[in-house]
């Protein structure tokens, strides 16, 4: 079988809402053509993954246009929290689930327990699974996202310009940089924080009067999302990634950095340590650091501000590492072979 049906939230390309799922399906998608595969992307709208009668009507409605018999791989963002409209499928159609960030509730176990195949993006996300719903081993399976090669990052000669890549909400730890950052005024430092605005607006608004109120209004940016090539310019100009989220499943925007040869300041959550690596001689090319703690994070951003020797030896291991990251065509490979398994 080469024909899949790839049912995704709505908005996939939507520049004003990028995220790192939406980029994974769009890379898996536009792999799965490439190699051959008829990909029929099906966008569903709703209030994923907090779904309403009226988005739950929408998947089974997206779903009952496929034929009996057909593989249908699913977002987990849209798959997971539906069971209602999961389950009655299972027995006509070959359903493989997408699991972006495992949600830990019944309802997704409900629903990974009826697909046929579960593919995760990382290692941690795949023991998560296991451990929480008691899933078969061999039909849960690993993509870990790729990356695209890019130029290396020159630095700046200062080595302060900070760089966050994230959408600005809760989870991703905003709050905790500007804390952070607040009692670092007396060290030269630029720190940019690129991702949405837009998906929780109260939360943009505490930040930014945090930043007034801490003084920051000339250090720190909030510009929003970037189109690709804006962005890959924010990452040359940076010295350091720093992602103090309080819940990574993998963390695209770390290998996106490495790519480039830049260090990662972390918090160690999830699959984060797996992303970040080791140099070849087993030198971690960033910091990582307890989510949620203030202190921890400047102490770390500090020490990345203030030792010299200390950057050489994370600027180097972050360049060996650079050259062990997968691309994206491997992603597709392993997502391919665990949708082809599930026509077997």
């Amino acid at each position: 079988m080469s024909a899949v049906h790839f049912i995704v939230p709505a908005g996939i390309d939507d520049p004003a809402r990028p995220s790192g799922g939406n980029a994974y399906d769009r890379r898996i998608a536009d792999g799965l053509a490439a190699t051959g595969w008829t990909v029929d992307i099906r966008e569903v709208p709703g209030s994923w993954p907090s779904p309403d009668q009226q988005s739950l009507g929408a998947l089974a409605a997206a779903l009952r246009g496929i034929p009996d018999g057909a593989l249908v791989l699913l977002d987990g963002l849209v798959a997971s929290p539906a069971p209602e409209a999961l389950t009655p499928e299972a027995e006509r159609l070959r359903l493989v689930v997408l699991v972006h960030m495992p949600l830990g509730h019944a309802r997704e176990g409900a629903v990974l327990r009826a697909a046929s195949s579960v593919v995760t993006t990382s290692a941690w996300a795949r023991r998560t699974l296991l451990e929480l719903y008691s899933l078969p081993g061999d039909r849960v399976h690993v993509a870990e996202p790729g990356v695209e090669p890019a130029e290396l990052a020159p630095g700046t000669e200062t080595a302060g310009a900070l760089l966050s890549v994230a959408a600005v909400i809760p989870g991703k730890g905003h709050d905790v940089l500007l804390d952070a950052l607040v009692p670092l005024t007396g060290l030269r430092w630029q720190c940019e924080c690129v991702g949405s605005l837009e998906r929780d607006p109260a939360f943009v608004e505490r930040l930014r009067r945090r930043v007034l109120d801490g003084g920051l209004d000339d250090r720190v940016r909030f510009p929003g999302p970037q189109a690709e090539s804006e962005l890959a310019r924010s990452y040359a100009a940076a010295d350091v990634l720093v992602l103090p989220s309080r819940a990574e499943t993998y963390g695209m925007v770390i290998a996106e950095a490495l790519a480039r040869g830049l260090p990662v300041v972390a918090a160690e959550v999830g699959g984060v340590p797996e992303t970040l690596g080791h140099g070849a001689d087993g030198t971690r090319p960033g910091l990582l650091v307890p989510p949620g703690d203030p202190e921890a994070l400047r102490g770390a951003l500090r020490a990345w501000l203030e030792d010299a020797g200390l950057r050489r030896r994370l600027r180097a291991a972050a360049r060996e590492r650079r050259a062990s990251l997968a691309d994206w065509s491997t992603t597709t490979s392993a997502v391919a072979e665990a949708i082809q398994g599930a026509v077997g």
